[in-house]
């Protein structure tokens, strides 16, 4: 029964906030660009603006896939908007390029600063981990999806703790003389755009839910799952406001403050988990949705080319790593696609799909009748 409620209500949340944290906020560079220049209330007031879409976007998401059975991004965008399904794959493959040259940037750096190796090694490992893991399938994906997101929020939370403990009358001080700054809802709105790009992309955990209470509860509960983490890192980050927004990498910076090796250890692995997470979570929907074009044409998919799809992907994406840094790829290369996928996904869901929902139901009721 609890495992029941678990993956109707709680499981697409940690798999939603696996795929979107690696893309930059897990590192914290995601907080800096978007929130941290409203300081320390304007932030909080631009990550409300976020949760609100996120939350109202999976709801009806969520029940349109339950009411079609499309879980995978081409079924359900076929339904949504008929052929202009593959501008949605375009500007998914865009981002999917995008967001793995930063994880990829990142793991290099992580592994770099854990262990003084090239950060190749931290790349490579990433590939091998995600091809691993793509080569299992849905099932291993949602259980470590799904164990790694309870453990990472474990690791956030204790940062939190730690960072009121050693400073916490800066983050007080900070929070009592802010001021707020303007356009914190436009880059909340901003923010929440181009992530929502990620629900399609979980689809394939929605299996479990059959009823339309438990498609619209799990969507409006993700968006609060999909944020709290940040909010636990941009509350902490506040202790070295606002120097910390120039870090690479801010939560290593906020980490060297605490001066607590073992923990230092700790949450840089937790983060390594977080980013082959969301590697793994855009690489499988684009597996799901080669599985189930093969299906449409009678053949099944080999399962050998899952991870030879993943590892493809990756070096493509990787190769960009390589030639731009992970604070450019962020701030130039995420808001480039926002208004596309405002355009494809998030417009038709809100209007289209809830118009569809509406009179399902009153289809329903008649029936009824």
């Amino acid at each position: 029964m609890i495992y029941s409620i678990y993956q109707k209500y709680i499981l697409p949340g940690l798999v939603f906030q696996g795929v979107v944290i690696g893309g930059g906020y897990a590192t914290g560079r995601e907080l800096s660009e978007f929130f941290l220049p409203h300081g320390p209330i304007g932030g909080l007031l631009a990550m409300g603006i976020s949760v609100l879409i996120w939350s109202a976007v999976m709801a009806v998401s969520f029940e349109l896939c339950r009411m079609s059975q499309s879980y995978d991004y081409k079924t359900f965008f076929k339904n949504l908007i008929g052929r202009f399904w593959v501008l949605f794959e375009i500007f998914l493959v865009l981002l999917m390029i995008i967001v793995i040259s930063v994880i990829g940037a990142a793991a290099g750096e992580i592994v770099q600063n854990l262990f003084s190796t090239s950060p190749l090694v931290g790349t490579i490992g990433l590939l091998v981990a995600i091809g691993i893991l793509a080569f299992f399938g849905s099932h291993i994906i949602e259980q470590f999806m799904g164990t790694w997101s309870i453990l990472l929020y474990l690791c956030y939370f204790t940062l939190v703790v730690l960072c009121l403990y050693s400073f916490g009358d800066d983050i007080r001080a900070n929070y009592e003389g802010a001021t707020v700054a303007s356009g914190w809802a436009y880059d909340g709105f901003r923010y929440a755009g181009y992530n929502l790009a990620t629900v399609p992309v979980i689809l394939f955990s929605l299996t479990h839910i059959t009823k339309r209470h438990e498609a619209i509860s799990a969507g409006l509960i993700a968006g609060f799952i999909g944020m709290s983490p940040a909010l636990f890192l941009f509350v902490a980050m506040m202790g070295k406001y606002p120097e910390i927004g120039q870090a690479a990498i801010p939560s290593t910076e906020l980490l060297s403050y605490l001066e607590l090796p073992w923990f230092t250890v700790i949450f840089q692995v937790v983060l390594l988990g977080t980013l082959v997470q969301t590697g793994v979570g855009l690489v499988h929907s684009i597996n799901e949705r080669i599985a189930a074009t093969l299906h449409e044409r009678g053949r099944e998919m080999p399962k050998i080319m899952r991870p030879t799809t993943a590892v493809a992907l990756l070096l493509v994406a990787l190769v960009l790593a390589s030639k731009f840094g992970l604070v450019d790829l962020i701030a130039n290369g995420y808001g480039l696609l926002t208004f596309g996928f405002l355009a494809v996904f998030v417009v038709p869901v809100l209007t289209i799909g809830t118009v569809r929902i509406i009179r399902s139901k009153k289809t329903e009721i008649q029936e009824i009748k």
